[in-house]
């Protein structure tokens, strides 16, 4: 599942390392975080399609994070890597919202089959994607509503996209200028707002508008539930 976007939170430096080497050779863009801050920090800056996160942290528990990654970023995947064998340890981990779970010492070949598998899962593919009367191919880069094509710009149809791939997740601004715009680009976090409101304006004739909702506080999210 080449270009996902994977967090390692762990404070172990050989084991970063380890998953470093082993997890760029199969095209995971990674990012590193060595407490629950610093993790937390990426996650809202970034847009993070999976996180390996380890229980034991020198600032807080994994747990912690784990609860306001469910709270806020409900859809995004987490495996907790961690020591820790006993299985009231294991329930406590999935029923606070883990995905998966794997104990140290851990086959990389087995973690990564396990992080494909959950990506896989969650990650949209390249299928055209219909919500209503609202089309959006990605190979033709064509947007219809009711068979009645919509003229979008190159960026409009990225951030269409991304956000409709991802239905009922929520993006801060700075995730959407990541994934939409890039890293390596410069560009006010207002911005989004911008192209917010011009997909909002193409989407009202056809009563489709309230499907970029706003969530105060946070950004913003593509869902048919009001």
């Amino acid at each position: 599942m080449k270009h996902a976007n994977v967090l390692i939170v762990e404070d172990d430096p050989g084991i970063q390392d380890m998953l470093k080497y082993s997890l760029s050779a199969e095209g995971y863009t990674l990012y590193h975080a060595y407490t629950v801050k610093e993790g937390w920090e990426i996650i809202e800056k970034k847009a993070i399609d999976l996180v390996l996160l380890d229980w034991m942290l020198p600032d807080n528990s994994g747990i912690d994070l784990l609860h306001r990654i469910r709270k806020y970023h409900s859809m995004l995947p987490v495996i907790m890597v961690t020591a820790k064998t006993e299985e009231e340890d294991r329930i406590l981990g999935l029923d606070v919202g883990a995905d998966d779970y794997v104990t140290k010492p851990f086959s990389v070949r087995e973690l990564n089959s396990r992080i494909q598998a959950l990506l896989r899962r969650s990650m949209p593919d390249e299928q055209p994607l219909q919500i209503g009367d609202l089309y959006l191919d990605p190979a033709s880069h064509r947007v219809k509503v009711a068979e009645k094509p919509l003229d979008l710009s190159p960026t409009e149809f990225r951030l269409l996209h991304y956000i409709m791939s991802h239905t009922d997740r929520v993006f801060t601004r700075a995730q959407l200028l990541d994934q939409v715009w890039g890293s390596q680009v410069y560009v006010e976090e207002r911005t989004v707002d911008v192209h917010i409101r011009r997909l909002r304006k193409q989407l009202a004739p056809f009563a489709l508008d309230s499907l970029l909702q706003t969530v105060h506080g946070s950004g913003y999210r593509f869902s048919r539930h009001d």
